[in-house]
Protein backbone atom coordinates (compact mmCIF):
# COMPACT_ATOMS: atom_id res chain seq x y z
CA UNK A 1 0.00 0.00 0.00
CA UNK A 2 3.06 2.37 1.11
CA UNK A 3 4.90 1.86 -2.15
CA UNK A 4 1.42 2.56 -4.25
CA UNK A 5 0.84 5.95 -2.60
CA UNK A 6 4.83 6.50 -3.17
CA UNK A 7 3.95 5.51 -6.78
CA UNK A 8 0.75 8.19 -6.57
CA UNK A 9 2.52 10.78 -5.18
CA UNK A 10 5.24 10.98 -8.16
CA UNK A 11 2.96 10.09 -10.94
CA UNK A 12 0.98 13.05 -9.73
CA UNK A 13 4.29 15.19 -10.27
CA UNK A 14 2.90 15.27 -14.05
CA UNK A 15 -1.04 15.44 -13.48
CA UNK A 16 -1.08 18.32 -11.45
CA UNK A 17 0.44 20.64 -14.29
CA UNK A 18 -3.75 20.20 -14.87
CA UNK A 19 -3.13 22.49 -11.85
CA UNK A 20 -2.47 25.71 -14.11
CA UNK A 21 -4.85 25.15 -15.43
CA UNK A 22 -7.42 24.73 -13.16
CA UNK A 23 -6.25 28.17 -12.01
CA UNK A 24 -6.72 29.76 -15.28
CA UNK A 25 -10.35 27.78 -15.90
CA UNK A 26 -11.44 28.93 -11.69
CA UNK A 27 -10.44 32.40 -12.78
CA UNK A 28 -12.25 32.08 -16.11
CA UNK A 29 -15.45 30.52 -14.23
CA UNK A 30 -15.34 32.74 -11.69
CA UNK A 31 -15.87 35.49 -14.65
CA UNK A 32 -18.45 33.28 -16.46
CA UNK A 33 -20.63 32.97 -13.35
CA UNK A 34 -20.61 36.52 -13.62
CA UNK A 35 -22.63 36.39 -16.42
CA UNK A 36 -23.88 32.83 -17.22
CA UNK A 37 -26.05 31.51 -14.16
CA UNK A 38 -24.99 28.45 -12.85
CA UNK A 39 -26.83 25.07 -14.80
CA UNK A 40 -26.94 21.81 -15.61
CA UNK A 41 -24.66 22.88 -17.82
CA UNK A 42 -22.20 23.89 -15.53
CA UNK A 43 -21.19 21.46 -13.80
CA UNK A 44 -24.75 18.69 -12.69
CA UNK A 45 -24.36 15.90 -13.13
CA UNK A 46 -28.21 13.87 -14.61
CA UNK A 47 -28.76 10.26 -13.69
CA UNK A 48 -28.72 7.85 -16.49
CA UNK A 49 -31.10 4.73 -16.88
CA UNK A 50 -28.09 2.85 -17.43
CA UNK A 51 -27.88 1.14 -13.66
CA UNK A 52 -26.56 4.50 -12.37
CA UNK A 53 -24.81 6.09 -14.76
CA UNK A 54 -24.06 9.56 -14.53
CA UNK A 55 -23.40 12.10 -17.22
CA UNK A 56 -21.59 15.15 -16.91
CA UNK A 57 -22.21 18.10 -19.84
CA UNK A 58 -19.39 20.12 -20.86
CA UNK A 59 -19.58 23.31 -19.15
CA UNK A 60 -18.73 26.99 -21.12
CA UNK A 61 -15.03 26.66 -20.42
CA UNK A 62 -14.70 23.71 -22.63
CA UNK A 63 -14.27 21.39 -19.04
CA UNK A 64 -15.93 18.68 -17.64
CA UNK A 65 -16.75 19.50 -14.04
CA UNK A 66 -18.54 17.35 -11.47
CA UNK A 67 -20.66 18.10 -8.30
CA UNK A 68 -19.56 15.11 -5.62
CA UNK A 69 -20.49 14.01 -2.98
CA UNK A 70 -17.46 12.70 -1.01
CA UNK A 71 -18.25 11.42 2.25
CA UNK A 72 -22.02 13.24 2.27
CA UNK A 73 -20.88 16.64 1.37
CA UNK A 74 -20.82 18.92 -1.56
CA UNK A 75 -17.09 19.08 -3.76
CA UNK A 76 -16.41 20.29 -6.84
CA UNK A 77 -13.95 18.98 -9.24
CA UNK A 78 -12.46 19.47 -12.23
CA UNK A 79 -12.37 16.05 -14.14
CA UNK A 80 -8.93 15.86 -14.84
CA UNK A 81 -8.08 11.92 -16.41
CA UNK A 82 -4.56 12.18 -16.51
CA UNK A 83 -4.66 12.92 -12.49
CA UNK A 84 -3.26 9.66 -10.70
CA UNK A 85 -5.09 10.38 -7.63
CA UNK A 86 -8.21 12.10 -6.55
CA UNK A 87 -6.64 15.49 -5.33
CA UNK A 88 -8.16 17.63 -3.12
CA UNK A 89 -7.28 21.55 -2.42
CA UNK A 90 -6.88 22.48 1.69
CA UNK A 91 -9.99 24.28 1.70
CA UNK A 92 -12.20 21.38 0.38
CA UNK A 93 -10.48 19.12 2.61
CA UNK A 94 -11.16 21.46 5.79
CA UNK A 95 -14.85 21.42 4.86
CA UNK A 96 -14.66 18.06 4.66
CA UNK A 97 -13.95 17.82 8.49
CA UNK A 98 -10.28 16.32 7.17
CA UNK A 99 -7.54 17.96 10.44
CA UNK A 100 -5.59 19.16 7.43
CA UNK A 101 -3.16 20.28 10.14
CA UNK A 102 -2.83 16.50 11.78
CA UNK A 103 -1.97 15.31 8.18
CA UNK A 104 1.55 13.83 7.36
CA UNK A 105 2.74 15.66 4.09
CA UNK A 106 4.89 12.89 3.42
CA UNK A 107 5.09 12.90 -0.89
CA UNK A 108 6.09 15.39 -2.64
CA UNK A 109 4.58 16.71 -5.31
CA UNK A 110 5.25 20.01 -7.83
CA UNK A 111 2.19 22.08 -8.81
CA UNK A 112 2.04 24.94 -10.99
CA UNK A 113 3.52 27.09 -7.91
CA UNK A 114 5.99 24.61 -7.97
CA UNK A 115 7.08 22.07 -5.36
CA UNK A 116 4.78 21.22 -2.70
CA UNK A 117 3.88 18.11 -0.35
CA UNK A 118 0.61 16.05 -0.30
CA UNK A 119 -1.00 13.82 3.01
CA UNK A 120 -2.56 10.69 1.88
CA UNK A 121 -6.28 10.45 3.22
CA UNK A 122 -8.67 7.51 2.25
CA UNK A 123 -12.12 8.95 1.28
CA UNK A 124 -15.51 6.77 2.49
CA UNK A 125 -17.05 7.51 -0.48
CA UNK A 126 -17.14 9.84 -4.03
CA UNK A 127 -20.74 9.82 -5.58
CA UNK A 128 -21.44 11.45 -8.66
CA UNK A 129 -25.15 11.40 -9.58
CA UNK A 130 -25.39 6.98 -9.48
CA UNK A 131 -22.02 6.78 -9.93
CA UNK A 132 -20.62 6.14 -6.57
CA UNK A 133 -17.26 4.49 -5.56
CA UNK A 134 -16.29 3.33 -1.91
CA UNK A 135 -12.88 3.59 -0.12
CA UNK A 136 -11.38 6.27 -2.57
CA UNK A 137 -7.70 6.76 -1.79
CA UNK A 138 -6.68 10.42 -2.61
CA UNK A 139 -4.13 12.70 -1.69
CA UNK A 140 -4.56 16.15 0.32
CA UNK A 141 -2.66 18.90 -1.33
CA UNK A 142 -0.19 21.31 1.04
CA UNK A 143 -0.62 24.35 -1.28
CA UNK A 144 -0.82 25.73 -4.43
CA UNK A 145 -4.44 23.86 -5.17
CA UNK A 146 -7.22 25.91 -5.67
CA UNK A 147 -9.68 23.23 -7.55
CA UNK A 148 -9.88 19.83 -6.44
CA UNK A 149 -9.02 17.30 -9.09
CA UNK A 150 -11.01 14.11 -9.99
CA UNK A 151 -8.46 11.71 -10.66
CA UNK A 152 -8.13 7.91 -11.75
CA UNK A 153 -8.25 6.74 -8.33
CA UNK A 154 -12.29 7.94 -8.20
CA UNK A 155 -12.71 6.89 -11.98
CA UNK A 156 -10.58 3.91 -12.31
CA UNK A 157 -12.72 2.38 -10.44
CA UNK A 158 -15.65 2.88 -12.51
CA UNK A 159 -16.60 0.19 -14.87
CA UNK A 160 -15.72 2.41 -17.46
CA UNK A 161 -16.53 5.97 -18.32
CA UNK A 162 -16.91 7.76 -21.77
CA UNK A 163 -16.46 10.95 -23.39
CA UNK A 164 -18.43 12.11 -26.33
CA UNK A 165 -17.95 16.15 -27.75
CA UNK A 166 -20.75 17.25 -24.90
CA UNK A 167 -20.39 14.85 -22.04
CA UNK A 168 -18.68 12.68 -20.17
CA UNK A 169 -20.72 9.36 -19.29
CA UNK A 170 -19.71 7.72 -15.81
CA UNK A 171 -20.67 4.08 -15.36
CA UNK A 172 -20.67 2.57 -11.80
Amino acid sequence: MLSMLKFTAIAIVGALSAVGAAKAVTSLDSTLRQSVQPGPASAAAATLGDAGAAQLTKGPDGHFWAEAKVDGRAVRFLVDTGATAVSLSKTDAQRLGIDVAKLNYEYDVVTADGRTRAASVKLASVSIAGARVTNVDALVIESGLETSLLGMSYLGRLSRFEATPRSLILHP
